[in-house]
């Protein structure tokens, strides 16, 4: 409030007014397909960043989940009050963050936040759902990744030119500035698993090839320098970006061969990589077999060795989504050794200063119930065990 200076009468008026204000603001959010209640109030604005690296905010971070499905992908429901019981579990359960995948542009069935400019309608029914449970998430101090995610337009479309960095940028303007105000405990991850003709092995461009390459590099340094050219606490706040080949952690040393590739040269200590591993498929993958494990040292191994060469570029690592998911023969992963696997891939992460986020759609790679109310296959409590 601005100088009132003591003014008793002025601040009563203000008090009397307040249950109106109220009922205004329930009326105004029961718009659209869905309840949205009164969004959670967060701290006030942070001044100063309170971590001195993206290093130190990563570490801090441990280990997380994704809400997938639901904001990127309307196979769950966006209204918060599904989705905060989720948020509770995973935060007992010792968790520190949550990934929230955004689709901006695309889906929806054409229902979407933003418009083909970037132009985001933040009066969106599932706009304010969403400042709503990153609201409640960083209540409960947890950090909150939030990202552009399944934006085909720009995966099946891209080529470098103005059409398509004006809107990207734009794009991420509009999230950045309105999300200004937030504390470190915001993250902003600028494009998943770039793919199509940023490069893929399933009928997109050669991921290895230079142009792939090269626009890949591109599009994650219009969306970084959009963010950090609105000011503020975007100037410090964490950036991550992706690697091609649906965000490959093997792409990692292609996308970013040096310290002079990076978004701002390496002088940007907030900057983090981005990458996600399903390896190997014929394990991990929802058409996999437990017959393919191939053991816990072969895939602690793959996460140092990326771990490895991140740290020559002197850049922490998230390691934004993994996991295992079953079809037709969903029974297998009430087993051993895919509790192994999520505990090998947790506490490898860790040891090596890098951040787990673990993948939840409630589907093939679902790690809570339908309600969201208990964890199936006691996966998540066997990962977080000391």
């Amino acid at each position: 409030m601005k100088n009132f200076k003591n003014n008793i009468t002025v601040k009563m008026t203000w008090l009397m007014q307040l249950p109106i204000v109220f009922l205004l603001f329930l009326f105004s959010c029961s718009k659209g397909t869905e309840p949205v209640p009164p969004p959670v109030i967060i701290p006030p604005i942070v001044t100063t960043p309170t971590f001195v690296s993206a290093a130190a905010v990563i570490d801090s971070m441990g280990t997380g989940f994704n809400l997938g499905n639901t904001f990127e992908y309307a196979l769950q429901s966006t209204n918060p009050t599904s989705i905060y019981p989720i948020i509770d579990l995973y935060a007992n359960a010792g968790m520190k963050h949550v990934r929230i995948p955004v689709t901006w542009i695309d889906g929806f069935g054409g229902n979407t936040i933003a418009d083909v400019n970037g132009n985001i309608n933040f009066s969106h029914a599932r706009f304010i759902q969403l400042k709503a449970v990153i609201d409640y998430a960083i209540s409960k101090k947890m950090f909150v990744v939030l990202n552009t995610h399944h934006e085909h337009w720009l995966n099946n479309n891209y080529n470098g030119t103005a059409q398509y960095n004006n809107a990207f940028a734009n794009l991420w303007t509009g999230i950045a500035t309105h999300f200004k105000g937030y504390s470190h405990l915001l993250i902003f991850e600028v494009l998943n698993e770039p793919h199509g003709v940023f490069g893929d092995w399933n009928g997109g461009a050669n991921p290895s090839s230079s142009v792939a390459l090269a626009l890949t590099r591109q599009i994650n340094k219009v969306g970084y320098d959009a963010i950090r050219l609105t000011g503020g606490l975007n100037s410090n706040r964490v950036i991550m970006v992706s690697t091609n080949g649906m965000g490959n952690h093997y792409q990692l040393d292609d996308v970013y061969p040096s310290i002079a590739s990076l978004p701002g040269g390496g002088s940007d200590k907030f900057l983090s990589f981005h990458v996600h591993t399903y390896d190997p498929w014929a394990f991990c993958g929802h058409t996999g077999s437990n017959a393919s494990w191939p053991g816990s040292n072969s895939i602690a191994n793959s996460l140092r060795t990326i771990s490895n060469y991140a740290k020559t570029l002197n850049v922490p690592v998230n390691y934004g989504e993994f996991g295992v998911g079953r079809d037709a023969n969903a029974s297998e992963r009430n087993s051993d050794i895919v509790r192994e696997y999520y505990r090998t891939m947790r506490l490898t992460c860790l040891s090596e200063k890098m951040s787990p986020t673990v993948w939840d759609d409630r589907g093939w790679f679902g790690l809570v119930n339908s309600g969201g109310n208990s964890f199936l296959h006691n996966i998540v409590p066997n990962m977080m065990a000391p």
